[in-house]
This record gives C-alpha cells, sequence and structure tokens, in this order.
C-alpha cells in the first residue's frame, strides 16, 4: 500500500490546544498530537478532550496522535480515542516491544508507526516491522540510549546508535515499508546540527525526523533535498535513459548505467519535487 511521504512529523502536546493551528501551519508533512511525554499524568484526559474539541471545529484537519506506552494505564483509552475520530489517522507508538502490541494498535482502524526505543523492541524488530498495518517504523534514540544506559556523548555511545538506527532501516526496507523517521533532535536552537543530523539519517536511508519546534522543519526538509550536482548526475541519467530508448543497461560518459543506477537518479529528482 503507497503511502505519503513523510518528512517531518511535528510534535505538539496535547495539553496545549493553543498549538493545534499553529502546529498544523508550520509546514510540517504531518502533526503529532502528543498523549505521552510533552502531557503531565494529571492531564491526561484533559488532552483527550482538547483534541476531540478542536477535531470538532476542525473537521478538515488531520493528524497522527502519540498514545501513551502500551504499559501505560491510559493505553487503551487514548488507542479507543483514536479509533473514535476520523481526523486521527496515524497511530504513533511509542516503546513498542512485540508485534502483538501493534496488532492491538492497529484495531483502531489506524495505520501504526512504531517507535523502536528499547531494547526488547531492537530484538524483536523483524516481527514488528512485519505487523499488518504499519506504515514505517521510527527510531527514539534518546529513550534507547538512556534503556541501555550508553553514554551518546561517547564515540562508543555513538557507534550503538548508529547500529541500531541502520537496524531499524535495514528491516524496514526488508518489510517493504516507507522509510523510517529518525528521532528528535533535542537541541532547539542548533539549527546547523539539526540539518547535520538529519544529513547523517538520510545517508543512512531514513526519509525523514520527528521533530518538536516549527523552526526544525525547514531545517529538515533543506537538508533532505539533494545536492545540485547531484540533481544534474540524476538529470543527465534519467535524460540518457530516454535517448537510449529505455534500454536494459547503456553507457554514460564512459560509466555504464543500469537499472539500480536509473532507479537512484529517478528517486533524487522525486526527492527534489518534494521539497
Amino acid at each position: 500500500m503507497p503511502y505519503p511521504i513523510v518528512r517531518s512529523a511535528l510534535f505538539v502536546p496535547g495539553s496545549r490546544p493553543d498549538r493545534f493551528a499553529k502546529a498544523l501551519a508550520a509546514g510540517a508533512d504531518t502533526v503529532i498530537v502528543d498523549f505521552e511525554d510533552a502531557v503531565e499524568e494529571p492531564l491526561k484526559a484533559q488532552a483527550r478532550g482538547h483534541l476531540a474539541s478542536f477535531l470538532a471545529e476542525n473537521p478538515d484537519a488531520r493528524v497522527w496522535v502519540r498514545v501513551n506506552a502500551p504499559s501505560h494505564a491510559g493505553h487503551g483509552e487514548d488507542l479507543h480515542f483514536c479509533a473514535q475520530h476520523v481526523g486521527v489517522i496515524t497511530v504513533l507508538l511509542p516503546k513498542v516491544e512485540s508485534a502483538a502490541q501493534v496488532a492491538v494498535a492497529a484495531r483502531t482502524g489506524k495505520t501504526v508507526v512504531p517507535i523502536i526505543e528499547t531494547a526488547k523492541g531492537l530484538l524483536a524488530l523483524e516481527r514488528i516491522a512485519s505487523a499488518q498495518g504499519v506504515q514505517c517504523l521510527s527510531f527514539g534514540s534518546l529513550d534507547l540510549a538512556l534503556d541501555l544506559c550508553l553514554n551518546t556523548d561517547s564515540p562508543a555511545g555513538q557507534r550503538f546508535i548508529d547500529q541500531a538506527r541502520m537496524a531499524v532501516q535495514l528491516h524496514s526496507r526488508g518489510a517493504d515499508l516507507a522509510p523510517p523517521l529518525d528521532g528528535v533532535f533535542p537541541a532547539i536552537r542548533d539549527l546547523e546540527g539539526q540539518r547535520a543530523a538529519m544529513r547523517h539519517a538520510y545517508d543512512m536511508g531514513y526519509g525523514g525526523a520527528l521533530c518538536i519546534h516549527p523552526s526544525q522543519v525547514p531545517v529538515i526538509h533543506g537538508a533532505l533535498q539533494p545536492a545540485e550536482q547531484e540533481l544534474a548526475w540524476a538529470r543527465t541519467v534519467v535524460e540518457g535513459s530516454a535517448a537510449a530508448g529505455g534500454a536494459g543497461a547503456f553507457q554514460l560518459d564512459g560509466q555504464m548505467v543500469d537499472a539500480p543506477v536509473l532507479l537512484r537518479a529517478q528517486r533524487l529528482l522525486a526527492l527534489s519535487r518534494s521539497g
């Protein structure tokens, strides 16, 4: 099943209804109303009420919802809420550790985006990625580092995180999912750091990232844009293929171009148009 391209997914706290419309107008590919980390325990039920009112007043609005984790007491109520509202199109499922948890979320009738952010989730990657209803995977490096007691300021910690990031991409591709989303970059004012982090994830096959501030959206989109040199190469390859009459393989400037090379060129041009 084809899914829309998601490069940026912007969080907004469910307890801040004054920010819902602003988030939807920020230019992100999708907005995630958060019922989990961004909402204090006493305000969980209130967050659901806020979103219900907003969706009733804005029937054309479409959002994702990050529900509370499967182990949380409010998880079932969050899923029931998602199932009841047309405006909720995707369940962002945190701390997922089994395909069975995905199956429960999928009963809402919404697509599911599991966040891989625990050791158990990482070990169950193949089954989670293959579960019915999964749109794509997301990688939660901050929580994973906490779960594994990693020092992410060290080269060793970063190597481990990148190996986990690679595993999420590998199993995404193996299950024919849309490209995964990288986790949030917490330093809101460090836009250059955000750009570098997104480019790093892109080079590892990621299609976008979760983000926590509107200022991060254009940075993510810009980082995902191919360089002009790459686009010039891609145009040359596509034009060369047309000139060769769609031949399975041909030479271009002394280099062999076959189906995988042509597909990469076409993907680069498609990505540039999505910006």
